[in-house]
């Protein structure tokens, strides 16, 4: 039986904390982190905290705690998107082998570097592009592997972005200057290029786009409305993005959980809801001890005093249209030819009703329709010799990127141990293809012209 295996983490935040922290805790038999590295004091003792980790192995900085001998076998990054690079590479050179929270990195130049350092030290560097582990697109990809559609010709993948998770994190948050992050298509849809290039399983050619971001800023800010939410908005009961509405009564979740399944019956019970507004929607009393996504993300205090004093002090509680360093797009379409002649088109959009994908794919027998979104997911499958209609999938929602999170986890883990490439579907070489896309279609809208894919590799 193989061992257990050790990790430190670099990162304590909602991914490295929540999703590949919280991983270790319910399989104590497959992981155990030894060490953390995270600037904040609070998010770092709470890790510390729950972990057991001996404090001569708590570290304010990544730096100090790579400066140390070699402690475990794997390092988890999941810094922000700019400090991934350089603690990923100094980790494999090291010895550890990487998972790292994507994006990879924020210019080709360090891309390309991580694949070299992971190729020439021969350690393992896994890019978290989850969506290949969902059973959604998985099932997806084997429909297409087994020909019923016929030959693939054009697919079209939508990313609707619901209002309240663009507010949250790309006007809000931590992505909201793509200066001090990076890019919206880099940032948010990385995932998206990397599922399109492994459906389509041909390198990309040319890449066209065009976006903006055209709603957001003082010139649509509502005649009153304060730059804070907390300093009595006159439009707090109509706007969408009034922050008590985000994080105090977490309204958009409650829409979303009425008609969510099982898996919201559980999550939002918890809570139990006592607003007398929301009991129209969700017939719980409480939501004091709510304490999941986007809520988390804005303070470690998460009674309601502490929620609130987050509205009253960071940007969590600014008003959307009042936010001076917001600059990344709120629209963005990608038009993309592939080396196999399939062509593509992507349309992200930060205005949704409900948060999900989308996805059509003709080929040249049949269709699939596709939808993976917050309250659930289907996949239909028309035959185009019959007129018959296949439903493949139904399902409610399922937590963590609909399961896709333990699976790469576990598939890390299992390759690690293995010392085989046969887990990884995401490997640094293969990551790098949706990075350089992101990338093009970035230059592309900022350039008003179509980007040469060979020109990029190159």
């Amino acid at each position: 039986m193989p061992k257990k295996l050790t990790a430190i983490l670099i990162g304590a935040g909602d991914r490295g904390a929540n999703t590949y922290g919280d991983y270790a805790l319910r399989h104590p038999e497959e992981i155990k982190f030894l060490a953390v590295a995270e600037p904040l004091d609070l998010r770092r003792e709470l890790f510390a905290e729950k972990h057991r980790i001996q404090k001569k192995y708590v570290f304010t900085s990544w730096e100090s705690l790579l400066k140390s001998d070699k402690l475990a076998d794997i390092a988890v990054i999941a810094t922000q998107d700019q400090m991934h690079a350089e603690p990923a590479i100094q980790a494999m050179e090291k010895g550890y082998d990487v998972l790292l929270e994507k994006p990879m990195a924020t210019t080709i130049e360090e891309c390309k570097k991580l694949v070299e350092v992971s190729e020439r030290t021969g350690k393992l560097l896994q890019i978290c592009h989850v969506l290949r582990y969902t059973e959604f697109f998985s099932l997806i990809h084997s429909i297409i592997q087994s020909g019923k559609i016929g030959d693939v010709v054009n697919i079209s993948l939508r990313e609707n972005v619901s209002s309240f998770h663009y507010a949250h994190s790309y006007i809000r948050g931590n992505w909201h200057n793509r200066e001090e992050a990076s890019p919206m298509i880099l940032a948010k849809s990385c995932h998206d290029m990397d599922m399109l290039f492994w459906l389509i399983g041909s390198p990309s050619k040319s890449i066209s786009s065009f976006g903006s971001q055209s709603h957001f800023g003082s010139l649509n800010q509502p005649e009153g409305a304060p730059d804070r939410c907390t300093d009595g908005c006159s439009v707090s009961e109509s706007c969408l993005y009034f922050a008590p509405r985000i994080y105090i009564d977490i309204e958009p979740l409650l829409q979303v959980g009425s008609k969510g399944g099982k898996f919201f019956d559980k999550l939002i019970s918890k809570a139990v809801l006592n607003n007398p507004k929301l009991k129209k929607i969700y017939p719980f009393s409480s939501i004091n001890k709510f304490k999941e996504w986007p809520v988390s993300v804005i303070s470690k205090d998460l009674s309601i005093e502490g929620r609130i004093k987050a509205l009253k002090e960071t940007n969590y509680g600014k008003c959307v249209y009042a936010i001076d360093d917001h600059n990344v797009v709120d629209h963005q379409v990608v038009n993309i030819e592939f080396d196999n002649e399939v062509t593509a088109t992507f349309t992200m959009h930060g205005f949704s009703y409900e948060e999900g994908r989308t996805i059509r794919i003709d080929g040249t027998r049949g269709t699939i329709i596709g939808d993976f979104l917050f309250s659930g997911d289907t996949i239909r499958l028309m035959d185009a010799y019959t007129g018959k209609e296949e439903i493949i999938r139904k399902t409610g929602i399922i937590s963590g990127h609909s399961g896709g999170d333990d699976r790469l986890m576990n598939a890390f883990l299992q390759t690690v141990k293995m010392r085989s490439q046969q887990e990884i579907l995401t490997d640094a070489r293969s990551a790098l293809e949706s990075h350089l896309m992101a990338f093009a279609a970035d230059k592309a809208r900022l350039e008003n012209t179509v980007v040469d894919m060979e020109k990029i590799r190159n």
